[in-house]
């Protein structure tokens, strides 16, 4: 499944998710200009490593907050940032800009760091902004649950577009990310995944939680509708 757009029209420009995924862009092209080995020291300075950030080096601190803007490659920085084009910008009106740049921070804050807890020794970089968009996620679901999700399904080759609503979409990609945590855990293979699924868990959990902390309607404001 692949989401195309949601239906809930934004009430405002969300020019912080917009300048959120500029610098996300930005940080990938230049990663894109660097060589192999450049890109590994790259990768592994901004990059959040729990077993070296449980070792108590100063530096180490700034990477929960770097590493959700460092990727590991097209893929990944182009589906991340499509997710945050897609969920981002309501959840930033609906909180207000200021308010949702504090928001987002946080939620990859907790994101890098559930990671870490749950895999205090591991020597591999977790890097990406899927954790904090994974927040986003969770705030989507919580203010707007009866949005739907535009969603491209190939059914043989064919395309197949189809409305699903948001509640369904993203309630089925948070189980995916928990069930395929658990798994990977008890299997001992969280880190060979290549995939930090704990880091969406607690994402999402935060978002959730910050959204009924900083995400009061102000009086007189307007919600977005659906069309």
């Amino acid at each position: 499944m692949f989401p195309l757009k949601d239906t809930i029209r934004a009430r405002g420009v969300p020019f912080v998710n917009y300048a959120i995924i500029a610098v996300n862009l930005l940080v990938f092209a230049l990663e894109a200009t660097l060589g192999p080995r450049q890109l590994q020291s790259f990768i592994f300075s901004f990059g959040l490593i729990p077993r070296q950030l449980f070792a108590g080096g100063t530096g180490e601190v700034f990477t929960v907050l770097t590493s959700m803007f460092v990727h590991g490659g097209w893929f990944h920085v182009l589906s991340n940032m499509w997710a945050l084009f897609i969920f981002g910008d309501n959840v930033e009106i609906r909180l207000g800009h200021g308010r949702y740049l504090f928001f987002y921070l946080l939620c990859g804050v907790a994101a890098a760091l559930t990671q870490a807890l749950l895999e205090p020794s591991s020597p591999v970089p977790v890097v990406g902004a899927s954790g904090a968009i994974a927040g986003v996620m969770g705030a989507y679901v919580l203010a707007f649950p009866h949005s739907r999700i535009v969603t491209l399904i190939p059914v043989f080759f064919i395309p197949w577009f189809v409305e699903i609503p948001a509640l369904l979409f993203i309630g089925f990609w948070f189980l995916s990310q928990l069930f395929s945590g658990v798994f990977a855990l008890a299997g001992g293979a969280a880190a060979a995944s290549g995939i930090a699924w704990w880091a969406h868990v607690g994402g999402f959990g935060a978002g959730i939680l910050l959204l009924g902390v900083l995400g009061r309607r102000r009086p007189g404001s307007e919600w977005p509708t659906a069309y």
